[in-house]
């Protein structure tokens, strides 16, 4: 596990070859608990090459010292993508509501 939340990473070697490879990632919060959202791909075996660009967003909470992941939500596809950002977009348009 990773000390320092720049460390964290869903990049993962296996025989050599990058089967996730990390793209990008977007530090969400950073403290006792880290969100990060991440962008990679997957190695495909049986087309010999990476397909299509996939999205998730993983939590972290430090403890001795260390980051362990303590959830994930994985975003299926593109379009999921896109209805994410959309919902989002029309969300921080809105008026905030008055807090007493």
């Amino acid at each position: 596990m990773a000390e320092k939340v720049e460390d964290l990473t869903v990049e993962y070697l296996e025989d050599g070859i990058a089967t996730t490879k990390e793209l990008d990632k977007v530090i969400l919060s950073k403290g006792s608990w880290t969100t990060i959202l991440f962008r990679y791909q997957n190695w495909d075996k049986a087309k010999d090459g990476y397909g299509p660009d996939r999205y998730t967003i993983r939590r972290y909470q430090k403890r001795g010292g260390e980051y362990r992941q303590q959830s994930k939500f994985n975003i299926s596809s593109r379009a999921q993508a896109q209805s994410l950002v959309d919902a989002l977009q029309r969300w921080l348009q809105e008026e905030p509501e008055h807090q007493p």
